[in-house]
Formats: C-alpha cells, structure tokens, sequence
C-alpha cells in the first residue's frame, strides 16, 4: 500500500468536494447539467451538493484514516464511488463526449486510489507474517516470529535485520558472552 498516494487522493477530493458544494456549477457546467445559457438551476445545484459532499467526506476519510486496515476501508470506498460515478454517469449524462469524459475522470481517480492500495511495499513479502505461529494464520512465523505481528508492514516485518540480530544473540550466547 501507498500511503502518501492514497493520502494525496483523499486530500484532493477532499477540496474538491469542498469546493463544487459551494459552487455546484463547476461539476454542472462541464456534466452538461447547466442550461443553454450557462445558469444552473436550483434543483441541479440542491442534487450536487450531497454528490459534492460525499467526496468531502470520503475524501477526508482516506486523507486520515490510520494506515492499515482503516485505510484500506477508506480507499476500496473510495474505489467504489468513483467507479459507481463511471458506470452511472457514463450513462446517463447529455452528450457522447460528456459522457467520455466523466467515465475518463471517474476511472481515473478510481485507479489511483487502486494503484495506492495495491502498491507493492520495498522489502516485503506478501502474505508473510499475522498471527499465529510458523503456518498459523497469517503465514509463516507469526508473532514475533519471522513473520512479525500483523503480517504486511506489522511490528517485526520479519526482515534479514531481524533474522541477524536473533543470529547475533545466538552466536554470543555460544561463545559465552
């Protein structure tokens, strides 16, 4: 998981969302959603604002949430609503090109938020670590084994370094250091 890219998301969206529940036009314009000259009506700028206000919230959610599991509900929530985006408003939009472009913009944040969830961590097996002992749940090691507690990113990632310091202590203890 990418921390900073789903962070960077969830504040982006955030403001955004801020930002068209204020002004509902600056989603309505560009939708096709405004009128023939240019003026939203009240009815479209009342619909928006809670569309607005849900980014806000899931937004803030993704930009804050603890990393790990809190963090990974927040971006598969996140996921969902801008791929809901796509499949509706892919159809449901005035115009071929609106539609295009809605479902470009929808897909798009969506697959930030899944390459940060899915980002492969430096110096991490997955599926190595949790609880439990060696091929407990969790997989090999476990708490405090070699595994780490919590599995990917928990406390004693099982790297070489730990895997030399128990090698250390070992090799102390048998030249009776």
């Amino acid at each position: 998981m990418h921390v900073g890219l789903l962070r960077t998301v969830g504040a982006s969206t955030a403001v955004y969302g801020l930002v068209v529940t204020a002004w509902p036009a600056l989603l309505a314009k560009p939708s096709g959603l405004a009128e023939a000259d240019g003026r939203v009506a009240a009815a479209t700028r009342t619909a928006l604002r809670p569309l607005a206000w849900r980014d806000t919230a899931g937004g803030l959610a993704l930009a804050l949430a603890p990393a790990g599991p809190a963090l990974r509900i927040a971006a598969c929530a996140r996921i969902a609503a801008d791929f809901g985006d796509a499949a509706l408003l892919g159809v449901t939009l005035p115009g071929r090109a609106r539609r295009r472009a809605a479902v470009a913009v929808s897909v798009g944040w969506g697959a930030l938020s899944v390459a940060g969830l899915l980002w492969p961590t430096a110096g991490r097996v997955r599926g190595a670590g949790g609880a439990g002992g060696a091929g407990g749940a969790g997989g090999a090691g476990g708490a405090g084994g070699a595994g780490g507690a919590g599995g990917i990113g928990g406390a004693g990632r099982g790297d070489r370094s730990d895997r030399t310091n128990r090698t250390d202590r070992t090799d102390r203890t048998d030249r009776g250091a």
